[in-house]
């Protein structure tokens, strides 16, 4: 079922949401099309995770990214994707702040921790599917909204 909820306080959650998601799905497919698979495993192996961490991550971005942008269990989905960015914020610690640093700051992937625990605050705002009725009832009432 599709929820237009048009009141203005909805509308800034729904552009967060979109934001977010929107980052999280180009994330997961630069790191299919353009750094490729093996390529960010390799990455991932290289500073000591795991090659499943990066199978994770990319499935993370990819599915979590489009959950958001559709409004599917925002809250649930945000409070999920937070491993993924507090992750990517310890790959570009040792970087420096600033993004535009040489492999990249931890600037961006700290701000995408904050815009995930916003979204995890203020749910799905206006133009969100709300639910799927297949896993409905294995979410908590609290993380529906």
């Amino acid at each position: 079922m599709t929820t237009y909820d048009t009141s203005p306080q909805n509308y800034g959650a729904f552009t967060l949401r979109i934001a977010l998601g929107s980052i999280l799905l180009a994330h997961g497919l630069l790191k299919v099309f353009v750094f490729t698979i093996p390529g960010t495993i390799g990455f991932f192996e290289s500073i000591g995770l795991p090659a499943i961490f990066a199978y994770l991550t990319i499935l993370g971005e990819l599915v979590g990214g489009i959950a958001l942008i559709f409004g599917f269990y925002s809250r649930l989905t945000a409070l999920l994707s937070l491993p993924i960015l507090i992750g990517a914020t310890w790959a570009h610690i040792g970087n420096g702040w600033v993004f535009s640093n040489a492999g990249g700051g931890w600037e961006f992937p700290a701000l995408l921790v904050v815009l995930a625990v916003t979204v995890a605050m203020q749910g799905n705002g206006a133009f969100a599917f709300r639910t799927l009725p297949i896993i409905d009832r294995l979410v908590p009432d609290a993380l529906k909204v």
